[in-house]
This record gives C-alpha cells, structure tokens and sequence, in this order.
C-alpha cells in the first residue's frame, strides 16, 4: 500500500484549493507540522444511492428465507403489549 503524501501546514493553507480538488478526486494526504504528522485528510466515503434491478435481484437470492408466521407471531407480540399510563400511580 503506498504512503499518502505528506503535506505541511503551510502548504495546506497556501494550496488549498489544489489540495482540496485532490481530496475530492480520492487523493488523501498527512499533514504535518514542524516535521511531525499531525493529522490526515481523507476523502469522504460515497454512499451509492442506486442499485439496479439486475444487483437487486442477485442480492435477493442469497438473503435468508423469512418465515412469514415467525414474522407475524413478532408483529403479535409487539402489538399486544398495553402501554402504561405514566400518570397512573
């Protein structure tokens, strides 16, 4: 795996646009400051929104069978708990 670059406080001030621009393309840096690493700026990690129908349905044939009365005997449960009235003493 290859070292990030490292980059100096200074140069993260006086560069930061350049520097940005590559943190956003992937590019992760360590910061440092009077020689000693101090920090690292990483990009952030994307979440992807959109799955295809096609990767879907792969990932629906390798998810566990549900048990549909397993299912409804939790749903019973939950439904059939009385809520406490909290002003009740």
């Amino acid at each position: 795996m290859p070292a990030q670059p490292e980059i100096t406080q200074r140069d993260l001030r006086n560069r930061s646009k350049e520097i940005m621009d590559a943190v956003q393309q992937g590019q992760a840096f360590t910061v440092t400051r009077d020689g000693h690493q101090i920090g690292e700026l990483i990009p952030l990690r994307r979440r992807r929104r959109f799955v295809s129908r096609a990767e879907f349905a792969a990932m629906s044939r390798s998810a566990p069978d549900i048990s549909i009365d397993a299912f409804r005997a939790d749903q019973d449960v939950t439904a059939d708990q009385e809520m406490d009235d909290p002003y009740a003493r």
